[in-house]
């Protein structure tokens, strides 16, 4: 299997979302009113997120962080999109992704035998403000916020590393994003614990 990243105790498979991106959720500071992270246009600052070159971790978890730059789609704002999963028997499926203000919603998980679930994914704000609602692991924060006219330094808008268990002990074909268009994934990966 190809981009598998194995430790002691799991193996990885960062999924390629790049076909997914439909938003800009990071910008530069000569390009700062192509921010879409919510109503009000903010944004990351570029400069302060991986740079999408290497594999990023908060915690053991790789993750393939996406490329930023002018006018450079780099994340999925959820609007029910499938996403088609590489081959394998999973048991979690984490993501990097951040809401505006706090959100739950379904995701739909689709098995090779034609069974489907329903998990809920819970993303909290990334306004810094707002405490992690649902156990999330901080796994970016900036030291400042892009609004469309101006940079608020001060101001540490943050990424969430969250996940979904993958309840069946069956080989997972792809999932059904929610239709919520606060959900913004920048980066999925998918794990076992040991045994795949």
């Amino acid at each position: 299997m190809e981009n598998v990243v194995r430790a002691a105790n799991f193996s990885a498979v960062p999924v390629d979302l790049t076909a997914y991106f439909n938003n800009i959720g990071a910008t530069n500071r000569d390009r700062l009113a192509e921010g879409r992270l919510n109503v009000w246009k903010n944004s990351f600052p570029a400069e302060e997120l991986p740079d999408g070159t290497e594999l990023f971790r908060c915690t053991q978890v790789p993750f393939r962080f996406p490329r930023t730059g002018p006018a450079r789609l780099d994340n999925v704002v959820c609007a029910g999109q499938r996403i088609d999963l590489p081959p394998g028997r999973w048991d979690w499926i984490y993501l990097l992704a951040c809401s505006e203000r706090r959100a739950e919603d379904v995701v739909h998980l689709h098995y090779r035998d034609g069974v489907a679930d329903q998990e809920w994914l819970r993303v909290s704000d990334f306004w810094p403000a707002s405490p992690p609602h649902f156990g999330e692991v901080e796994a970016i924060t900036c030291r400042r916020i892009h609004f469309p006219r101006h940079v608020q330094a001060g101001i540490g808008p943050r990424i969430w590393q969250q996940r979904l268990a993958i309840t069946r002990q069956q080989e997972l074909a792809y999932l059904r994003l929610p239709d919520n268009i606060a959900i913004h994934v920048f980066a999925m990966t998918l794990v076992a614990n040991g045994w795949n």
